[in-house]
């Protein structure tokens, strides 16, 4: 369970986290533009999430699950449709005149995923407390 995890495991956990979220973007974006985009996203979390976090008075184990939950959750949805994502993605930059319709499939697959990765880390809250 998370409760059992020092704060220096979730350093661990949000690290390796951290290295597969990276890893499996620059497989997903299709240009590097896309891949800039993406690969902010971790240092976009650190500028706004621990501000939040000491805010709300948050432990550093609480912050680091989040950050976790949320580039884990970014993985979770986008690799299953990345080919799809990236085409998209593609298309538009190509094109940024044209709005490009995401497909129907990829964004009934990205709001379901999502949803549960966060209702799974509001159920797992609880037990870091």
């Amino acid at each position: 369970m998370p409760a059992h995890l020092t704060t220096d495991g979730w350093w661990l956990i949000a690290a390796g986290v951290t290295v597969v979220y990276m890893a499996a973007m620059h497989w997903c974006m299709p240009t590097p533009k896309a891949k800039r985009r993406m690969f902010v996203a971790p240092l976009a979390g650190w500028i706004f999430l621990l501000p939040n976090a000491a805010i709300k008075g948050y432990s550093v184990s609480h912050t680091l699950y989040l950050y976790s939950g949320v580039l884990v959750m970014f993985v979770v949805m986008l690799v299953p449709v990345a080919k799809r994502v990236a085409a998209d993605i593609a298309e538009q930059e190509q094109k940024p005149w044209d709005k490009v319709p995401l497909n129907t499939f990829s964004l009934y697959w990205m709001v379901g995923s999502a949803t549960g990765c966060i209702a799974a880390v509001a159920y797992l809250w609880p037990f870091l407390a």
